[in-house]
């Protein structure tokens, strides 16, 4: 029976990070076509990708010690209620561009929230020995999202319209609420102390301070974590940001054709993430993050430099292909060096220098192309990628680094 539970909760957790994702899916587009119908202004729609990293800077400088002292399966529920009946109310603001960015505001606040605080869940939820598989079904999952979501967007477009696809993105987030109703509770009982209430700028600071320390004592983990940040979510947002310039202005692609190479990124994605579920445990996880981040800009150095269609889509498969492979190891050594008590304000305080370093990253490569041209930008970016990516699969397969792949560290 305790075996059948163990399969059931990582089951439903799973079914839960798949609706969401979809989710997440169908309410972004549907959003950008909102803003833009009623704007129609590109512009708008541009102000919709600022919203997410300006959650950031304004959420997680304070939610990860709230993270830590709150019961996580609570607060979960709680934040996928709160965010399904916030966009539920969207539709009713559709006339208003700032009523809008406010409601979105608000939303991507709470999704700054939910990060770190499913990934303290996820890490009590698994044992040890099981999430590295686990990992790459859940990377398996989150990658399936990237093409079911559109199409189930597209499907909702024809039968309604976008804010039809806003009601039901809503609904879906209240229903993976209520399947987190059905998840073990992990943390009976915690709530914030009231001592801890009466101090809030002072459990701040020293939160602040315990995140500093751990960084301090367990350098090889920050500079991991910072290499893996650095090459596969900030250089790459800011190389992505140019991605539609780039293939229409330097390879001189229709609008098919730029939608025919985001299909091909998605069936990379999915093979990749189905061939890594069936061969994770016979890989190492330092050959999973490092090596799994050099083939990711290997495709991403074919694009740069790629003449032609075919050769673009090349790159677009190769480096979508290999995006699980890196992100199961980088999960994995997460989980397995970061306290799971601690990861709260971890993750909240490095995922608020990722937002401030991807908004720079991004604003130096749009002001880059006014004094070089686009592909130079590009190969500029992609090639700091590969530098970084090479010294993160030389510091992660050290001889004298193999204990920190081998075994979990954190106290869970």
């Amino acid at each position: 029976m305790k075996e059948k539970s163990n399969r059931k909760y990582p089951t439903l957790f799973l079914f839960k990070v798949g609706i969401s994702n979809i989710g997440e899916w169908v309410y972004f587009i549907s959003l950008n076509l909102i803003v833009l119908n009623i704007t129609g202004s590109a512009l708008a729609v541009t102000g919709l990708y600022l919203i997410k990293p300006l959650a950031v800077l304004l959420t997680n400088f304070w939610a990860g010690s709230l993270i830590d002292r709150m019961n996580k399966r609570r607060l979960l529920m709680g934040l996928d209620l709160f965010r399904g009946m916030v966009i539920g109310f969207l539709p009713l603001f559709a006339t208003s561009l700032p009523l809008i960015y406010v409601t979105v505001l608000i939303v991507n606040m709470a999704a700054s929230m939910f990060e770190p605080a499913s990934m303290a869940y996820m890490t009590k939820l698994i044992p040890p020995k099981k999430r590295k598989q686990f990992n790459s079904i859940h990377s398996f999952v989150t990658s399936g999202a990237f093409l079911v979501g559109p199409a189930v967007a597209g499907i909702l477009f024809f039968i309604g319209s976008p804010i039809l696809a806003i009601y039901i993105n809503g609904f879906a987030l209240i229903i993976a609420g209520l399947i987190t109703w059905l998840l073990p509770d992990l943390e009976k009982g915690k709530i914030v102390s009231e001592q801890e209430k009466a101090n809030t700028i002072g459990v701040l600071r020293k939160d602040w301070q315990a995140v500093l320390t751990f960084s301090l004592t367990n350098r090889y983990v920050f500079v991991i974590y910072f290499l893996f940040s650095s090459v596969m979510l900030v250089l790459a947002s800011a190389v992505d940001s140019l991605e539609a310039a780039f293939a229409k202005q330097v390879l001189f692609l229709s609008d098919s054709e730029y939608g025919f190479l985001v299909t091909i990124a998605g069936t990379g994605i999915i093979i990749g993430a189905s061939i890594n579920t069936l061969i994770v445990q016979k890989l190492k996880t330092s050959l999973l993050i490092g090596g799994g981040a050099v083939f990711v800009t290997i495709g991403y150095i074919v694009y740069a430099f790629s003449t032609n269609f075919l050769i673009a889509g090349i790159g677009f498969f190769i480096l979508a292909f290999f995006i699980s492979f890196a992100n199961t190891g980088f999960l994995t050594f997460y989980q397995h060096h970061i306290p799971s008590d601690m990861m709260g304000r971890i993750g909240s305080f490095y995922n608020l220098l990722e937002a401030i370093l991807i908004i720079v990253a991004t604003g130096f490569m749009g002001i880059a192309t006014l004094f070089i041209s686009i592909r130079l930008t590009v190969s500029l970016g992609v090639f700091l990628m590969f530098v970084l990516s090479v010294v993160l699969l030389g510091a992660s397969v050290l001889p004298s680094r193999r204990r920190f792949f081998q075994s979990p560290i954190a106290d869970q």
